[in-house]
């Protein structure tokens, strides 16, 4: 269900938020996003429960090498793939199909890109994708909805300091916000509550990148995202002030080793939640679904 739009942030146009959506990338997955799917695999390790069904949420963007690497783990485990745009869907059953002669096809089970089970999945893994929705109040209750009763959901994404040189550089020069603001990871575990997670753990880090050139940087950052915020550039650049940013962009030479490089600062947010049964409202009237019925009685039966 939507949120209300007041309640979605502020600044990211919903509009521009589906056309990247929509948008395959065009070199595989990102370096960096595949180098955060990594650090969250390798976290895997302190979650004992051993899913026997699992989802990627939009592997193409998200990590197609990182989706391996969980695969790996989880050998035994059925996985499933979920393109939420139709237009990714057929691109990422290709690139994860493995032929009959392939030996990735008898390393592991093949992912699924059929319906996720009635009961829904002992994991949802999404790597990189909650800070670009526009009204992620509704995709965590979207992913709720995909994780079965004691399952969990494991996902990274951008935080508030991620490309804090860039912002200050464009504040300084009177430019519009060179991207969307980032939700604070406290405010993204009240939101994983609100939806009817449980026992939220977040975690951040830090991780900075350099480029030898502007050109180099601005490329790199293309294949992370768009500029989201209403206020942006609303008509395309010239290339006068296209080497004007370059120009400015030397301000962000680093020191030190990175002396003569751009610099920038990536703050990266995980988290991960559980997905308890169900509780029936106390009310004169009460009405629960089938499926949440079904959870409740399993749960009781254990007790």
């Amino acid at each position: 269900m939507p949120t209300d739009p007041a309640q979605r942030p502020p600044t990211i146009d919903a509009a521009a938020a589906a056309r990247w959506a929509r948008l395959a990338p065009p070199d595989g997955s990102p370096w960096l996003h595949e180098e955060v799917g990594r650090r969250m695999e390798d976290r895997l390790q302190w979650i004992t429960a051993r899913p026997r069904t699992w989802a990627d949420w939009s592997p193409l963007r998200g990590g197609l090498e990182a989706h391996a690497l969980v695969a790996r783990r989880y050998r035994d485990a059925v996985p499933h793939v979920i393109e939420p745009d139709a237009a990714l869907a057929s691109r990422t059953a290709s690139v994860l199909g493995a032929p009959w002669w392939s030996a990735r096809r008898w390393q592991g089970a093949q992912a699924r890109f059929d319906s996720i089970p009635e009961a829904g999945v002992d994991l949802l893994w999404a790597n990189m994708a909650l800070h670009m929705a526009a009204d992620p109040q509704a995709l965590i209750g979207r992913w709720h909805r995909i994780v079965a009763t004691d399952g969990f959901l494991m996902f990274s994404c951008l935080g508030p300091d991620t490309v804090r040189e860039l912002r200050a550089l464009h504040a300084r020069l009177g430019w519009p916000p060179p991207g969307h603001e980032f939700t604070d990871m406290h405010d993204w575990g009240d939101m994983l509550v609100h939806a009817g997670f449980a026992e939220p753990v977040m975690d951040m880090e830090r991780v900075v990148l350099t480029w030898p050139t502007p050109d180099a940087a601005l490329a790199e950052l293309r294949t992370l995202g768009r500029n989201l915020h209403p206020a942006r550039f609303h008509a395309l650049r010239g290339r006068g002030w296209r080497a004007r940013l370059g120009d400015a962009m030397r301000e962000l030479e680093g020191q030190g080793e990175n002396a003569g490089r751009i610099t920038l600062t990536f703050e990266i947010i995980y988290g991960h939640a559980f997905k308890p049964a169900p509780r029936a409202a106390l009310a004169a009237q009460s009405s629960v679904s089938l499926r949440d019925m079904r959870a409740m009685l399993k749960k009781g039966g254990r007790s």
